[in-house]
Order: structure tokens, then C-alpha cells, then sequence
């Protein structure tokens, strides 16, 4: 994973960030007490996609990588039929490929290991978003970005990575100056943004557990 820490420049032809979107989708997902329906996270994730991208190079470090596991995913999802359903849901995914001795097979891309990644991301996304919400208009946003960096994804990043993504940090705007440029209705994502991270957290949530359940953490 690259980092670029040159000058910012924002990406102006991405659709606005809908935080109303994203609560209604992580909602969705749960599946019965312990699983999660991938195409709806995957839905959910269309969405975070969009927020890292309207920041633009502030958060290459980060959204060249997710769009990468999300296209991994869907590759999985379209190998599903009738008769067989591997990928449809987290535990379904996560059983097969460990069933089948496909989670370090030679040649296979794990789905498990991809999802185990963005399960990472949405860690990094949720704590700043979190912290973001505390924060006064014209506050800046680097700090709490970085913290929740070191604290998420930081913690599975090489040096060099880490270093590129913290000064990249640096050039983040204020938390008013942040929604405006990602959000369309700023007064309605601000009330809407406590929902959102209710439902966010619980599907990180529910991921953690089928990856816990089943040791799965660790994988390489």
C-alpha cells in the first residue's frame, strides 16, 4: 500500500457521502444473531468509499487499498450459484475457506484475509468519525485522525506506511470545513451521524465475533 503526501487534491466528481445511507445499510447486513450478508456491507462500504475519496490524497493511504478488497469480494461473490452460496455471508466465507484449506492456499485469493481488512478500515472509519463528532466547527481534525489512526490501522501498517499516513494527516481541514466537503446536507449528516455509528459498530461488532469464533485474526 502506497502512501502520497503530496500537495491535497480533492476528488470533485464523487456523488456527496450519505450518512443516512450507510446507517440504513450496516442495519441491514445483520443476519440472524451471528452473521452478516455481504452484499449489503459491501453496499455500505460503496458509501465509505465515496467519503474517503472526497477527501482526496488526504486518505490515498487508505481508499486505493479498500477499492481493491471490495473488487477481491465481489470476484468471490459472482463464483456463487444456485447450487452452492460460499460468499454470501461472513460465516459462510469464513467457514468454507477454512473447511476447503483455502485461507493460505498458493494461488488463492482469500476472502477472508480481504474481508479481514476492511474489517480494519471500518475500525479506522468508525473511531474517526467518533471522535470527529466531539469536535467544535472550526476545531481541526488532524489530531483526532491521527489518534484514531494509531489506534486502528496504524497497529497493522509498516513504518514507512504509518510515517507517510500521519504527515498526510497534517494537511486535514476543520471538522466544519470536513462536512461540507463530503456531505450535502451538513445540519441533516450531522443528526444523522450518532444513528450512523450505532449501526456501523454494530456490524463491526458482529464481525469481530465470526473472527474471534473461529481464530481467525492472524490470518497472514
Amino acid at each position: 500500500m502506497s502512501v502520497n503526501t503530496s500537495i491535497e487534491t480533492v476528488n470533485t466528481n464523487v456523488e456527496c457521502f450519505d450518512i443516512e445511507k450507510v446507517a440504513e445499510l450496516f442495519a441491514s447486513c445483520l443476519l440472524d444473531e451471528d452473521d452478516v450478508l455481504m452484499d449489503i456491507y459491501l453496499a455500505a462500504y460503496e458509501e465509505i468509499m465515496k467519503f474517503f475519496q472526497l477527501m482526496g490524497t488526504i486518505f490515498g493511504f487508505v481508499s486505493s487499498d479498500v477499492r481493491n478488497k471490495i473488487d477481491i469480494l465481489y470476484e468471490l461473490r459472482k463464483t456463487d450459484n444456485e447450487s452452492q452460496t460460499h460468499f454470501e455471508t461472513f460465516k459462510g466465507m469464513l467457514l468454507h475457506e477454512r473447511d476447503a484449506n483455502l485461507l493460505t492456499a498458493k494461488g488463492y485469493v482469500s476472502g477472508s484475509r480481504t474481508l479481514l481488512r476492511l474489517h480494519r478500515g471500518l475500525e479506522f472509519f468508525y473511531e474517526f468519525l467518533k471522535r470527529l463528532q466531539d469536535l467544535q466547527s472550526d476545531e481541526k481534525t488532524a489530531s483526532v485522525c491521527r489518534t484514531a489512526y494509531d489506534d486502528t490501522l496504524g497497529k497493522h501498517h509498516a513504518f514507512l506506511i504509518r510515517k507517510g499516513a500521519r504527515l498526510a494527516m497534517y494537511a486535514m481541514p476543520s471538522r466544519g470545513d470536513l462536512l461540507d466537503r463530503v456531505c450535502h446536507d451538513v445540519p441533516s449528516a450531522v443528526a444523522m451521524l450518532p444513528k450512523m455509528l450505532q449501526n456501523t459498530r454494530k456490524a463491526y461488532d458482529r464481525t469481530e465475533q465470526l473472527y474471534t469464533l473461529y481464530d481467525l485474526h492472524n490470518l497472514p
